[in-house]
């Protein structure tokens, strides 16, 4: 009698200890999940180019494209670049040197190894970061408002600039606080030598920037501000109220015959494997979040459900693969064929996911019951064959050439006619994927590959330093392709990428750029005086329209300053990206390198009055210092390009005062 209660708790105890022996192998299947977030590439103006995480080689950036994590960006001489992130907006100057380093569900992390990037920064959450990585400094962004941050073609110079928000930067042990209205230059490598004062006036890139938010933060109706891309719905759009599906988005002045999933093109990107991205410039939210269906002869999109605080998530591409993964017969060839999911229509990923992101992947897509992807994730892990499943899209297929596929041609141009009565006896599935095996060219999209505009060596080869350590580097593609054929085309999952690793090169594009963790800080020097220190974020600046002359005395604003010749600095004055060389002659003592500048009521006279906020204005005994001696910041600039550094003023100007003093109790005996 007492033998069998004993077995039952000896049981109870092995079956809890087998639980939490399999808890972290639960842990570890949701942590190998894909971010639920990708950064897109919203809009291209002149030379912008791609490396793809993993390739060896450079192509042309294409605007739709998703960007992610080991992805690196290059704006050429006179060209810019713009990335949406849903919570935040991402723009390039020009001669702009750029990676994410991570970006997941928390962490946006980001570098440049030279030229200028402007962040706004719309949400913050209290479990989320965000952080620019320089070659001398890691800067974190504490709150939302507007960020602009400059590196030289030294790359030992980063220039913050904060018009709205609050930052800490950290480097050489070091950390500094920097405020809205305020612009910092920081100088050195192993050590932060810093130079704090009032923001300096917005340039035409500013401007541009500045124009650019006013989109970003309108909100998106019927649809989450999270989801990439919507902003774009309404200016190319209308929405009308279907009573089956709620409100749906139709899309303007689409061709005769258009359908979703055909004018664009595949390309691949990891962990997700073949991606679409669509022709038109609003084609982005729609083809990675929702639902499309066919109402009343026309194609509409339904968007999920918004629900405060839940962020959509994102897919490659919501289409069901009509051939069960193995491809069709087109002729003597073999062709791929999809068509678009509609409402209420499961997605089960090619990628390998965990159970809690299939869920979270439909749930906020679409309204389907929960119960009900379940029951398909379990069937698809015991190998079960559903036939009972009805596509309200599966008339629609669309279907190309294999050839046409793997190297991202345009679809609507290369389309082929399939025979109706095959397409409705073929397997149909989502998770069955392409059953096609990309090849190189199938990682850059459908931009050329040669010619491309390329970064210069030099900047690629700079560390950068950061505060987080990022993930290591991509498997190489070159290293994954054969094991990309072993496995029908599916993209590899974290486990089988771990045993590829040991293999991938140590040279070319393989390796990503190096980083250096920033030492602990040791010193973290005290703040600016309060006057220069507003209370509330200021609002992005609005630049007059001579911003950009008023700008070019600023350390931030000129295009080229870092090349003495005249012909450089004829270069337009509306792409003033890249912060200019280092100049150790002209830069503060190195007793100032723990010290911050000198407070704003000490100081406010040796600022130009175009910057100094108007509360400092009316003392008269600040005005009468410097009146013959300081000129206007658009008047001095052009003789004097670092006139606008104040410790270097300040050095100059006590000496005058003390030398009459001396000479005249040297008279007196």
């Amino acid at each position: 009698m007492t033998r069998w209660p004993l077995l039952k708790v000896l049981s109870g105890i092995l079956a809890a200890a087998l639980l939490f022996a399999c808890l972290p192998q639960i842990a570890a299947a949701q942590d190998d999940d894909p971010p639920a977030r990708v950064a897109r590439l919203r809009s291209v103006d002149g030379s912008v180019s791609v490396q793809p995480a993993g390739a060896d080689d450079w192509g042309d950036a294409g605007v739709n494209r998703p960007i992610t994590t080991g992805d690196k960006l290059w704006s050429d001489q006179n060209s810019r670049a713009e990335l949406s992130l849903g919570s935040a907006a991402i723009r390039l100057g020009s001669n702009t040197a750029f990676t994410i380093l991570n970006l997941t569900d928390q962490i946006a992390q980001i570098s440049i190894n030279e030229g200028t990037v402007n962040v706004h920064l719309r949400t913050l959450g209290d479990n989320e970061s965000f952080e620019i990585d320089t070659p001398n400094l890691a800067f974190s962004l504490l709150r939302p408002g507007d960020y602009r941050v400059g590196v030289n073609e030294n790359g030992d110079t980063s220039i913050v600039t904060v018009r709205g928000g609050q930052g800490e930067v950290t480097g050489g042990g070091q950390a500094f606080t920097i405020y809205a209205n305020q612009t910092a230059t920081f100088v050195g490598t192993d050590q932060l030598t810093p130079d704090v004062g009032t923001a300096v006036p917005g340039d035409d890139f500013d401007a541009w920037c500045g124009g650019l938010n006013v989109r970003e933060d309108r909100a998106p109706r019927y649809v989450s501000q999270d989801v990439v891309g919507a902003e774009d719905l309404d200016d190319n759009g209308r929405w009308q109220n279907v009573p089956e599906y709620g409100q749906v988005w139709v899309p303007n002045g689409v061709v005769a015959g258009w359908q979703p999933y055909r004018y664009g093109h595949w390309t691949w990107i990891s962990p997700w494997g073949w991606t679409w991205v669509d022709d038109a410039s609003w084609g982005y939210a729609p083809f990675h979040y929702g639902r499309w269906v066919m109402v009343g002869g026309y194609w509409g999109w339904t968007p999920g459900p918004v629900v405060v605080g839940v962020r959509p998530v994102y897919a490659p591409a919501l289409v069901a693969w009509v051939g069960g993964g193995a491809g069709f017969g087109v002729g003597v060839g073999v062709g791929v064929a999809w068509f678009p999911l509609g409402p209420r229509e499961v997605y089960m990923p090619p990628y390998a996911v965990s159970r809690v992101y299939v869920t979270n992947v439909n749930v906020t897509n679409t309204v389907v019951e929960r119960t009900t992807v379940t029951n398909v994730y379990n069937n698809y892990q015991s190998h079960t064959t559903i036939n009972n499943v009805t596509y309200v899209n599966r008339t629609y297929v669309t279907a190309t050439s294999q050839n046409a596929f793997t190297s991202a041609q345009p679809i609507s141009r290369n389309v082929v006619q399939v025979n109706a009565a095959e397409m409705a006896r073929a397997p149909v599935g989502t998770a069955v994927g392409a059953g096609v095996a990309p090849q190189p060219r199938s990682e850059f999209g459908a931009g050329k590959v040669t010619g491309v505009a390329r970064p210069p060596a030099a900047a690629l080869a700079r560390p950068v330093v950061a505060k987080a350590a990022p993930p290591p580097a991509p498997v190489s593609f070159a290293s994954q392709q054969k094991a990309l054929q072993a496995n029908g085309g599916k993209p590899l999952a974290p486990a089988q990428l771990k045993a590829i690793r040991p293999a991938t090169p140590a040279a070319g594009a393989a390796k990503t750029q190096q980083v250096r963790v920033a030492p602990p800080v040791t010193s973290r020097p005290t703040a600016p005086a309060a006057a220069t220190r507003p209370g509330q974020p200021a609002p992005a600046a609005k630049p007059a329209a001579t911003a950009p002359t008023a700008n070019k005395p600023a350390t931030a604003a000129p295009a080229q300053p870092a090349k003495p010749a005249p012909a450089t600095a004829a270069t337009p004055a509306s792409r003033p990206d890249r912060p200019p060389t280092a100049q150790p002659a002209a830069k503060p003592p190195a007793t100032s390198t723990s010290q911050p500048p000198k407070p704003a009521e000490t100081n406010s006279s040796e600022r130009p009055a175009t910057t100094k906020p108007p509360a400092a204005t009316p003392k008269p005994a600040e005005t009468e210092k410097p009146a013959a001696t300081r000129p206007p910041a658009t008047e001095g600039a052009p003789a004097k390009p670092n006139a606008d550094k104040p410790p270097k003023k300040t050095d100059k100007k006590p000496a005058p005062k003390e030398k009459p003093d001396k000479d005249k109790d040297k008279d007196k005996p």
